[in-house]
């Protein structure tokens, strides 16, 4: 699965240990930052099937107790130096609700964790987007990786350089620290490509799930946990709610 040196841990349970060591010995892993990534939690358009895209849509309920879900799980485990998020509102909610767990610290804003701008599907339900705008729906499930999406969306090779520059450049300020960044599941499931090119799916991505990167140079990205979601049991999430997958969201 994993090539050039890069490998996925096979359980999810060393989120806890590798953050812990992290934050007692700092020096001894100074050669990378590790970046835990959330996915926003749920919005009721991820509940109704609509494609989200660049559109500004608020966590509903479920999302903000899948965050608060997060946030406590996340401030038991680890020292976070620094929260980042997307600038859209059901990223920055998420990345809110984490922060004033972990020492009330300020979430930094970054418009290039954004997800995918998805052109003239953008506030469409999936199931119609077919009828509606044929030409958009034809381009997003090219194979082209160049295909850009009509209505000013984004090919999947400008996504992929958006998406993998913002993490090295956080993962380059941030060495020996660890820090958290919430943002999209286009842009999660891009990052896994990043750090694991040509390997099998990384699956449909659930929100607030946790997956933990050790980022040190534009070689070297190694998943030490993957979508993660072992926090909700208890509150619970929409296995069949849309986005997350290839149809992003």
């Amino acid at each position: 699965m994993a090539e050039s040196g890069l490998a996925v841990a096979e359980s999810s349970a060393c989120l806890q240990s590798d953050c812990n060591v992290q934050s007692e010995n700092t020096s001894a892993n100074s050669g990378y930052a590790e970046v835990i990534i959330v996915r926003h939690g749920e919005t009721e358009w991820n509940a109704d099937g609509r494609i989200q895209g660049h559109l500004d849509v608020e966590l509903n309920e479920v999302g903000r107790r899948q965050a608060a879900a997060v946030a406590n799980r996340l401030s038991k485990e680890t020292k976070i130096s620094t929260v980042y998020s997307s600038d859209l509102k059901r990223a920055f909610e998420t990345a809110h609700i984490i922060a004033s767990s972990c020492g009330s610290l300020q979430v930094i804003k970054d418009s290039d964790l954004r997800e995918r701008h998805l052109g003239d599907l953008q506030g469409l339900v999936f199931r119609e987007a077919v009828k509606l705008e044929h030409k958009a729906y034809k381009a997003f499930l090219s194979h082209r990786t160049d295909q850009e999406i009509p209505g000013g969306g984004e090919s999947l090779d400008q996504l992929y350089e958006r998406c993998r520059s913002a993490l090295q450049r956080i993962g380059d300020r941030h060495q020996g620290e660890c820090v958290v960044v919430v943002t999209h599941g286009g842009v999660v499931r891009t990052l896994y490509e990043k750090a694991v090119p040509n390997g099998k799916s990384p699956g449909k991505i659930g929100n607030t799930s946790v997956s933990v990167l050790h980022v040190s140079n534009e070689e070297d990205w190694l998943i030490k946990t993957w979508n993660d979601t072992s926090h909700l049991s208890e509150t619970g999430f929409l296995e069949n709610a849309f986005g997350g997958d290839r149809t992003s969201g």
